[in-house]
């Protein structure tokens, strides 16, 4: 059983949001009397718990607020972590994410700032993560902020080269739900049926403060959904080869693994053609055969001449 103020530490935590009496006492490993008391010692330190009354009583911090950094040791180490191997997704983030660290360690007791020092790292990428472009602050923080308000988006679809276009009215979408997938952030919105688009590619108009229904999502996982939809909003990143082949694959089966940022098209039912790029044309291919299928029209000529390289080496060996 953990001391009663490492217990009392762990029970702010879990008081963030409201949970019932027999929740908080099992997950401490209490009786439900044990856990009214420790609720009295933070109601005495000045600890705004709140709670309701009956059989079923539940417990929250008033307003659902945490007292500033009251971690314990295994979040202190998640927070060290996960702010120095973060995936700069989002523009000027690196930066940011450091100086958070050190000002959130100059203000952590001795133990805990100990704990956070001890894992310096650094974070290498590697050709394998098909990075994509960085999304500016401000368009994540307005979409989210629709999303969460519950408010229809403006938004314009960028140029290829990452610039707003020419003056025009913008789209107007019901933005539903955030998808951060493949090193890309994708945006579920609904505009007459349900369609995704890449953050990077996309610039929010001002906010329109015109609310909407929430609608059911269109998958139980939307997680699923954004990985098996062909048409995401994609396009191929700058390669020094760039290649295509018709996979005789359904196309959710194709989008589900083909490598962040690659085309998918869907043909006809079991075919899909797909575009992708690699740092060389054996790379290319190598990708296209982890699928296991068929592949026909293949191009360009680069790739199809190191597809048969590759078959040679393999069937020599």
């Amino acid at each position: 059983m953990a001391t009663t103020s490492a217990r009392a530490l762990e029970l702010l935590t879990l008081l963030g949001t409201r949970r019932t009496a027999t929740d908080l006492a099992t997950r401490l490993g209490v009786s439900t009397r044990t856990l009214r008391r420790d609720i009295d010692v933070l109601r005495t330190l000045g600890y705004p718990v709140e709670a309701t009354k009956g059989r079923d009583a539940t417990y929250r911090l008033a307003g659902g607020k945490l007292p500033p950094l009251l971690f314990d040791g295994d979040q202190a180490l998640a927070i060290a972590v996960a702010l120095q191997t973060a995936p700069a997704t989002i523009s000027g983030t690196t930066t940011a994410a450091a100086r958070a660290l050190s000002t959130i360690k100059q203000i952590m007791p001795a133990h805990l700032r100990a704990q956070a020092e001890a894992l310096h790292l650094t974070t290498i990428g590697n050709y394998w993560d098909f990075p994509a472009p960085t999304v500016p602050p401000s368009t994540l923080t307005a979409v989210g902020a629709a999303i969460r308000d519950q408010h229809l988006l403006d938004l314009e679809h960028l140029t290829p080269d990452g610039d707003r276009p020419p003056p025009a009215p913008p789209a107007r979408v019901e933005p539903h739900h955030l998808v951060h997938w493949a090193g890309r952030w994708y945006l579920v919105a609904h505009d007459g049926d349900w369609t995704i688009h890449r953050l990077d590619r996309i610039h929010p108009r001002a906010p329109t403060g015109i609310a909407f229904q929430r609608r059911a999502l269109p998958a139980p996982d939307v997680a699923h959904y954004v990985m098996t939809t062909a048409d995401r909003g994609d396009t191929t990143p700058t390669w020094p080869c760039l290649g295509a082949a018709t996979l005789d694959l359904p196309a959710d089966v194709v989008a589900r693994f083909a490598p962040g940022g690659s085309v998918v098209e869907h043909l006809a039912p079991g075919r899909t053609r797909l575009t992708l790029g690699a740092w060389s044309w054996a790379g290319i291919a190598g990708l296209l055969g982890t699928f296991d299928t068929d592949l026909t029209d293949v191009e360009p000529a680069e790739l199809t001449h190191a597809c048969h390289t590759l078959a040679e080496r393999f069937r020599a060996t």
